[in-house]
């Protein structure tokens, strides 16, 4: 038996789209998100008449050689449970300087973090954005994506021990099935509130960005005519606390009296239910089962971590390429200015007066000489970041693939998906081989396999 008590909590996850000077409607729409949250506030004020609203902006920012993060994280939290504490993660990873016009790298992608008391119960509460895709085909932000995938985990797990519930709620720039969002859910326990619900009303099969919204380019959402699921609500209980999801929605598009929508991404609201129960009974009849579904989760995350250590490694010899490609650039740029004052002593040397050459393009090459090696230079120290994080990644996934691996020892009806069995043989003494003068094995048949 089990004596539960039961608390409900609602959960809003919305990207605002507020990039300065890009987005468009940004105080307008703004406006009408307040007034969302507010109409929203007064209705459980009634309810709650000792409670007031509590919100934290999460504006960290590190400074590198080259800058990232320089507008801000974009990530806030409003609770009208008090916020006791707060920390900010940023992901080694953010995408390439160069690529200005995606604005990625210049935002800065983290992970906010606040620990909320509902009731008796510790809450952990994760806000995030990760990068995003831009082209399904050619997507050449995998590796970092499925890195910062990858350190969002690890934060989630190392940051969440003593919670008694987990929330996380973002835009995570992937598909359902996508590796990152595999690897986070599987690693993490973490469960989908599209997946988990009750009741759903909101756009077909949860889709946040949808083709309807008229700040949305059709073209990038190609091959997906209709729009994608790539923003989420994501939970998980403890021992101690059960989390159903009882109804999910989302926004349509469209806002009532309003000639655009609140942003280019759908909102999400899901109502959660937390069980708190004491256990007065043995669960021992279940722990066949138990180990046997632990046992399929290792094998399956396994394969999971494999496969993003592989996608690691690509975006590690891309980055090698990349870092060559600036070396040899550089290098040729050296060149060129020591050509270039080597030319500039001539009349020195000669004794002459005047220098052969125009004295403008003799300034604007020199100018093209220091860009060329300052661009380079710049270009080569991003590189070398670049390597040591996905070195640093795919190191710790060799690790965690290991520790998986001695784990499942433990299992011994486990293996890891598409890993075939070979088939046992059984010799009776009279085949048993033996060992020739040379270290081979020979049978009875006179022939030799040597040992590998």
């Amino acid at each position: 038996m089990a004596n539960t008590d039961s608390v409900k909590v609602r959960v809003l996850s919305l990207n605002c789209w507020g990039i300065r000077y890009l987005s468009k409607q940004c105080p307008q729409r703004y406006a009408m998100i307040g007034d969302m949250f507010e109409k929203d506030y007064l209705s459980l004020k009634k309810k709650l008449a000792c409670s007031h609203p509590h919100s934290h902006y999460f504006k960290r920012y590190i400074f590198t050689i080259i800058p990232s993060g320089v507008i801000g994280s974009g990530l806030a939290i409003f609770s009208i449970h008090r916020i006791h504490d707060t920390f900010l993660f940023r992901y080694s990873l953010n995408g390439y300087p160069y690529m200005a016009h995606h604005g990625d790298w210049f935002g800065g992608k983290a992970v906010g973090m606040a620990v909320l008391n509902i009731g008796s119960l510790t809450a952990n509460v994760y806000v995030t954005h990760l990068h995003a895709e831009y082209c399904r085909d050619k997507d050449s932000y995998l590796p970092h994506r499925v890195v910062q995938a990858w350190e969002l985990q690890q934060f989630i797990r190392h940051t969440s021990a003593g919670a008694d519930m987990v929330i996380l709620g973002g835009d995570l720039n992937m598909h359902p099935q996508d590796l990152g969002n595999r690897l986070l859910r599987s690693y993490t326990g973490l469960q989908d509130a599209y997946l988990e619900t009750a009741k759903f009303d909101g756009c077909e099969d949860g889709m946040t960005l949808i083709a309807d919204n008229p700040f949305i380019n059709k073209k990038e959402l190609c091959p997906f005519e209709k729009g994608i699921r790539i923003d989420y609500i994501l939970f998980k209980g403890s021992t101690k606390t059960d989390i159903y999801c009882d109804y999910m929605s989302t926004t349509k598009g469209s806002v009532p009296n309003h000639p655009f929508p609140y942003s280019d991404h759908e909102a999400l609201t899901a109502g959660l239910r937390l069980e708190t129960h004491t256990r007065t009974e043995t669960r021992s009849d279940r722990q066949p089962k138990i180990k046997d579904s632990a046992a399929g989760k290792l094998a399956a995350l396994v394969d999971i971590v494999t496969e993003a250590r592989t996608e690691v490694k690509v975006g590690l010899h891309c980055a090698e390429r990349m870092r060559y490609t600036a070396t040899r650039t550089g290098v040729m740029g050296l060149a060129l200015l020591v050509l270039e004052l080597a030319i500039a002593a001539v009349p020195w040397l000669a004794l002459g007066k005047e220098q052969p050459f125009p004295r403008t393009s003799f300034y604007l090459l020199a100018a093209l000489c220091f860009a060329i090696l300052l661009t380079t230079f710049l270009l080569y120290i991003f590189y070398t970041m670049e390597l040591k994080a996905l070195q640093g990644a795919e190191d710790q996934m060799r690790l965690a693939v290991g520790s998986l691996q001695e784990k499942l020892r433990g299992f011994p009806l486990a293996q890891p998906h598409n890993a075939p069995r070979r088939p046992q043989r059984v010799m009776s003494p009279v085949h048993w081989p033996r060992r020739n003068k040379r270290g081979a094995h020979c049978g009875q048949s006179g022939l030799c396999e040597r040992s590998l």
